[in-house]
């Protein structure tokens, strides 16, 4: 295959390659679908090559497609590193950095002190995503994310930020109207908010499994701070992140000595990104971060 003379191109292989559709991959690259299929045409034309099988249900790699991904992954690393860690003399590290993080951990923890960062490093744009989903780095859907497990494949790197712990919460409007549970055994007759099953992104959020087998919530919610939201108006208990529903007065701890969950959060990153300057700087941010959150991401330890 001769080599391709134009990154464009490439850009556009790698964007499509990865999201596996054209309109996906336009939409990520800030272009018209059409001008995205005329540089695959370009690209293919001058490899003299088909990249990618064309099907209703999307694009698929074709075999020189597979062999030119790594090639051109390649070419991606060396090109972004030119200018991805800029250094500005009058503000420093330059660039861009986006966070995938679960949406209690991005509201509670994390964007109270994206102001601290931003005063030490001036010239660094921050993107926050807290969403509740999985974030895909090989796909650049993010710089960094914070996962709830250490990931067992892929080319990524995990650096273990601490462990955080989950209660039981009702407001004292569902306390005063049902009567708080005496123990596990009285939880059965109490109404409880949870997750929307197929909505759940990760294992570790599936608590009525280990911790109240046997129940199940009566009330589902797609996200962490609407349950919370919920709980506090009376709806029913929910099991929260207790960094999160301790700062509200209006919800309540039960069975604090018995009923007890612990998770851990990890700071995930790509292994082709880990070298940059930019993404050490907000890993150490973020660690940071954490490290003095701990009495509250630990409160039974402290």
């Amino acid at each position: 295959m001769a080599a391709p003379h134009k990154w464009d191109d490439l850009q556009a292989f790698l964007a499509v390659a990865r999201a596996g559709r054209l309109t996906e991959a336009a939409r990520a690259m800030g272009v018209e679908h059409t001008t995205l299929s005329r540089r695959i045409t370009r690209l293919e034309t001058a490899l003299g090559a088909k990249l990618f099988d064309r099907r209703p249900t999307g694009y698929n790699l074709s075999v020189e497609g597979e062999l030119l991904l790594p090639r051109a992954e390649e070419i991606e690393r060396a090109t972004l590193g030119i200018w991805l860690d800029r250094v500005d003399p009058a503000v420093g590290l330059t660039g861009s950095v986006r966070i995938g993080t679960p949406e209690a951990f991005g509201t509670f923890c994390l964007a109270e002190r994206l102001g601290e960062f931003s005063t030490l490093h001036p010239g660094l744009s921050i993107e926050l995503v807290a969403t509740p989903r999985a974030f895909s780095l090989s796909k650049r859907e993010a710089d960094l994310a914070i996962g709830l497990a250490r990931p067992a494949t892929g080319r990524l790197r995990a650096r273990k930020l601490g462990e955080y712990e989950l209660g039981l919460y009702g407001s004292p409007t569902y306390i005063a109207r049902q009567g708080g549970p005496k123990d596990h055994g009285d939880l059965h007759r109490h109404r409880f908010i949870g997750y929307i099953d197929d909505l759940v992104f990760s294992p570790e959020l599936d608590y009525f499994a280990t911790a109240l087998p046997g129940l199940q919530p009566i009330i589902r919610i797609s996200n962490v701070i609407t349950q919370m939201v919920a709980a506090r108006n009376g709806a029913g208990l929910c099991i929260l992140p207790c960094f999160m529903a301790d700062k509200y007065a209006d919800l309540v701890r039960l069975l604090p000595q018995s009923f007890r969950i612990t998770r851990t959060y990890w700071l995930l990153t790509h292994a082709d990104m880990s070298h940059l300057k930019r993404i050490k700087v907000a890993s150490d941010f973020i660690a940071s971060v954490v490290r003095a959150a701990r009495p509250a991401f630990l409160p039974s330890s402290t």
